[in-house]
């Protein structure tokens, strides 16, 4: 069967969907074996994998997801108990699964999965033990594990596929199947069935098991019109049906091609009616309500409906300020009610792009897990404001910095069981990540109480690499040298390894936390631990910015960096080995005219007095002097033209209120290409 695209591409959304949840739910396992709910939700994420591969017949997946859920079907019944010798191979095929889905988005035919992980598996879902299966270092999962998602909860994919099999074709397909009867339905009338039902009743008729009447047979279907079955009963009904028991007859018939799509569909009684439901009716009600109040939009559409909505905020501005000269009552009034229909509407447009933080915290229970097992620590992991949203394209952004920061936490942070016991802490260090909401920005903590950081080891190991002078070591602060951390090369590690010590990881963390026009702080105590904020926009579509004047042209500051304006005198100047300085507060600021960057044929100009902007690139502070101040704007940033693109120091261009065009400036580019290399 030939399908199209779009049941691929639904597939691989929803599959690894599946994956996400699956990482977190596996390492909370891990810690709560006991936990049935959650074996459950884990077992039928693999089998919701495998009903989807099998569908599209791509074998080498379902081959894999298949030799998985016998493992966790073993589990389930008591018959293995959860080692970490075992998670290691459950997250190997994660893993492998992850990589065939990388290949199907390349368009290639997924590869097999090695032969070591499929004899392991096998190995597994006889019983038999692998070698160093001793149970790993208790590593507690995060305190708010990801919930399990239910079956009930039916994607696109499940729809294409419900659509392509009508109910005669069912119906045929069950009167020439012996694995039918268990399912037959009792006396009359058709009804809905849901996911769970409906996936039981593909896997009889197309290949699961080989279901035989010489055996004891499945419970009884119940009659028309009996309450319907509890989840525990229902769970029991599916493992007579695909796992405990194997059925057979005399006759065999040769097993049908694997269609094991999960679906929710309207099927006559007479087939599937026995399953029973496993979803209370309002829990199906709800399924159904989430179903039909969502739906999946392409991210580009929402650009485009974004950029359409600054278009709109430009005009709306441009109206504000023309509405003061018309003076007309009734035109104030309209341009007022316009002003507050575009408010509501940019912000619904900005909560269109909205995604929670969760879809970056969702992998670290993962990757503590794996780390603390390799480097023999014991580690929890809290995590905090899971559900903060913020910008689609800040959440992809801020993904590998935050992975540099957990992985240095775990590496460099949290001592070892033995060295935290012999300090007299408890032996399993506590690593917290933490988001919450901060006006316009979010606010990101990750903190851990390990051995901290000593700001004098810090000065000295700069000085020893030649980083720093001594001289300008000792006259560094203390949150200054925590900073020294985020210099290229600078590394604290005696030994290299594979998880840190070469020197790199957190000047790119730096980088590109500047580049999301955010900020990045550390705070640290010997033996205590060390904390780390970041700060970025809420988004990246609206900025809100100080306007500046330089000799007739309007530029627009990032309103982040600004720290505080002051007035000027050019008698305030200092002059400090050629450079000129202004001292604020006791402390000596590197002072420069703005003018001289970027307006053309005024580099000679000396300017009397003016306003200085105060502005902050990651731990430097530089004083900036500017012709005249318009004032804070909220503007919507506009790439460059092709002429101005890739220019330093420019971030893009906006329209202001009285209709000009103001370029937008890049401090943190433009100080790098200017005041650090004059």
């Amino acid at each position: 069967m030939q399908l199209d695209d779009e049941i691929l591409q639904d597939f691989l959304i929803e599959a690894q969907e599946i994956l996400e949840r699956l990482d977190s739910q596996l390492v909370a396992l891990e810690a709560a074996p006991d936990d049935h709910e959650l074996l459950n939700a884990v077992f039928r994420g693999f089998h919701t994998i495998k009903g989807g591969a099998g569908f599209l017949s791509l074998d080498a997946m379902v081959e894999v997801a298949h030799k998985a859920e016998d493992v966790f079907g073993l589990l389930r019944e008591g018959k293995r108990q959860v080692t970490a010798r075992l998670m290691d191979v459950i997250l190997q095929v994660l893993d492998t699964l992850r990589g065939m889905f990388e290949e199907l988005n390349g368009g290639q035919a997924p590869h097999a999965a090695a032969p070591e992980l499929l004899a392991a598996l096998i190995s597994l879902a006889k019983g038999e033990d692998l070698g160093d299966d001793a149970p790993a270092p208790a590593v507690p999962a995060a305190r708010a594990p990801a919930e399990p998602a239910p079956l009930e909860e039916a994607g696109e994919f499940d729809d294409v596929v419900a659509q392509m099999m009508s109910e005669s074709e069912v119906q045929g397909r069950a009167a020439d199947a012996p694995a039918a009867a268990p399912v037959e339905a009792a006396a009359g009338g058709s009804a809905l069935i849901s996911d769970d039902e409906f996936e039981t009743l593909l896997d009889n008729l197309h290949g699961k098991g080989q279901f035989h009447a010489e055996t004891t047979p499945p419970p009884a279907a119940p009659a028309a019109g009996t309450e319907l079955i509890s989840d525990d009963e229902f769970e029991a009904l599916l493992d007579n049906l695909h796992g405990k028991g194997q059925f057979h007859v005399e006759a065999a018939p040769a097993a049908a091609p694997a269609v094991r799509a999960p679906a929710a569909r309207a099927v006559h009684a007479e087939a599937p009616a026995a399953a029973g439901h496993d979803a209370h009716p309002s829990d199906a009600a709800k399924a159904a309500q989430n179903k039909d109040t969502t739906v999946r939009v392409e991210t580009e559409i929402l650009d485009r409906i974004m950029n359409m909505v600054g278009e709109l905020v430009l005009i709306r501005n441009r109206l504000t300020n023309l509405q003061a000269s018309i003076g007309d009552p009734e035109v104030t009034q309209t341009v007022s009610n316009l002003d507050v229909v575009t408010s509501d509407l940019q912000m619904a447009a900005m909560k269109t792009r909205m995604q929670p933080i969760k879809k970056v915290f969702g992998r670290f229970p993962r990757v503590v897990r794996d780390l603390a097992r390799s480097l023999k620590k014991e580690i929890e992991l809290v995590m905090i404001g899971e559900d903060t949203d913020l910008d689609k394209n800040l959440v992809e952004a801020l993904s590998d910095p935050l992975v540099h920061l957990v992985r240095n936490a775990v590496d460099h942070g949290i001592e070892g069981p033995d060295q935290r016991a012999a300090a007299g802490k408890p032996r399993t260090g506590v690593l917290t990540l933490a988001a919450e909401q901060s006006g316009d920005q979010i606010l990101l903590t990750i903190k851990d109480d390990g051995r901290g950081m000593d700001a004098d080891v810090l000065r000295a190991k700069a000085v020893e690499k030649g980083l720093l002078e001594p001289d300008a070591a000792a006259r560094l602060s203390q949150r200054e040298a925590f900073e020294l951390i985020f210099l290229p090369g600078f590394s604290t590690k005696e030994q290299i390894s594979d998880v840190s010590g070469r020197g790199v990881g957190m000047d790119v963390v730096k980088t590109r936390i500047t580049q999301l026009n955010g900020s990045i702080e550390i705070d640290s105590t010997p033996a205590i631990g060390t904390t780390i904020r970041i700060r970025v926009p809420l988004t990246l579509a609206i900025l809100p910015t100080l306007m500046v004047v330089l000799k007739s042209q309007i530029f627009a500051l990032p309103l982040v960096n600004v720290k505080e304006i002051i007035d000027f005198k050019l008698a305030q100047a200092r002059d400090v080995n050629g450079r000129k300085m202004l001292v604020v507060r006791g402390k000596a600021l590197p002072l420069y005219y703005l003018s001289h960057w970027l307006v053309d044929g005024v580099y000679d100009r000396v300017i009397e007095s003016g306003h200085v902007v105060i502005v902050a690139v990651g731990s430097q502070h530089f004083a900036l002097l500017v012709d005249e101040l318009i004032g804070q704007e909220e503007v919507v940033i506009k790439p460059l033209g092709a002429m101005l693109h890739g220019t330093k120091g420019l971030a893009g261009a906006t329209i202001t209120g009285n209709g000009r065009i103001a370029l937008i400036l890049d401090l943190p580019e433009l100080v790098d290409a200017y005041a650090r290399r004059s």
